[in-house]
């Protein structure tokens, strides 16, 4: 050890090196090599970024403040949290809404029967709900097509056979498909909730044509789909009141799952991932201390060689 500090010593590795002046610190520094038009460039470069920054979060601002529509309000869903999970039971209802009101104009191609088992049905209840539908099928051996009850695999039907035929059925307006509407709209299930119970008549100098209502929570105010959503308009097969609010909140919830399938196992992750990490924490912690327990405790004497 003695021989070890020795050499250090003798390198003049422990000398204290004496603090650069203004003349060598200007020396090192790469920026007196650039020439007038090259600090030009960097400086004009920075001041665009910065201006063409502030300018998309201005126009941004000043969008989201004209428009034309109120913006939903936040409401306390019981799934907003952290590591909370879906209302189930609301997810239940809300697809004996769809099936009862929305479908009647609203399709879902990207929802089968087979994604309620587990979630909001039984195997055999899905089965049931399924084998309440025709589906077209085929050919078969002979060549031709045929209709069958439907099946888990099937997707939720279809209420028009075409696009056209949807406009010419609601005044030219298409009704959008729902699978992943409240992914798809600003606000999530706040714009949906807002919009099934925010139908108002028109105020003075508003004008509807023929077959529009007045939603302000609509882009423009003016939608071509009616209200829709009535107190006891369904009964719930639970016996839940069948309120206008709670059948658009039941909708609304079982929106969000249809957007967001995963939506659970995402936060179950989450809580999986927390525990697992705090446990390899407390492992590292340990071993650290362990490992380097013996280094941090262990004094060093230097005896210097006696004549």
């Amino acid at each position: 050890m003695a021989a070890t500090l020795g050499r250090i010593c003798g390198s003049k590795l422990l000398k204290s090196v004496p603090a650069l002046n203004l003349q060598q610190a200007n020396g090192l520094s790469t920026a007196k090599t650039w020439t007038n038009g090259q600090k030009k460039l960097v400086a004009t470069i920075g001041a665009l970024t910065g201006g063409v920054g502030a300018l998309i979060y201005a126009l941004e601002q000043s969008v989201e403040a004209s428009g034309t529509e109120v913006h939903p309000p936040k409401m306390p869903w019981s799934h907003s949290g952290l590591i909370s999970a879906l209302d189930h039971s609301s997810v239940r209802r809300g697809y004996e809404v769809y099936k009862q009101v929305c479908s009647a104009c609203h399709s879902m191609k990207y929802i089968a029967y087979r994604n309620l088992v587990g979630v909001t049905h039984t195997e055999a209840e899905a089965k049931a709900e399924a084998e309440g539908i025709m589906v077209r099928d085929g050919p078969d051996d002979a060549g031709n097509y045929y209709d069958r009850p439907g099946k888990l695999s099937d997707y939720f039907p279809s209420p028009y056979p075409n696009e056209e035929a949807a406009r010419a059925a609601n005044n030219g307006a298409y009704p959008p498909d729902l699978s992943y509407i409240v992914s798809a709209r600003h606000g999530g299930e706040d714009y949906i909730f807002s919009l099934l119970t925010g139908y108002f008549d028109a105020p003075a100098g508003v004008v509807l044509r023929e077959g529009q209502y007045f939603n302000p929570y609509f882009p423009g105010g003016a939608i071509s789909m009616a209200q829709v959503l009535y107190n006891e308009v369904i009964e719930y097969q639970d016996g839940t009141p069948a309120t206008q609010s709670q059948l658009a909140k039941d909708v609304a919830t079982f929106l969000k799952w249809t957007s967001e399938p995963e939506h659970d196992v995402r936060k179950q992750m989450i809580i999986k991932v927390v525990g697992i990490m705090t446990f390899l924490a407390a492992i590292t912690y340990y071993i650290k201390r362990h490992k380097w327990s013996a280094l941090k405790s262990r004094k060093i004497f230097f005896v210097p060689k006696k004549d």
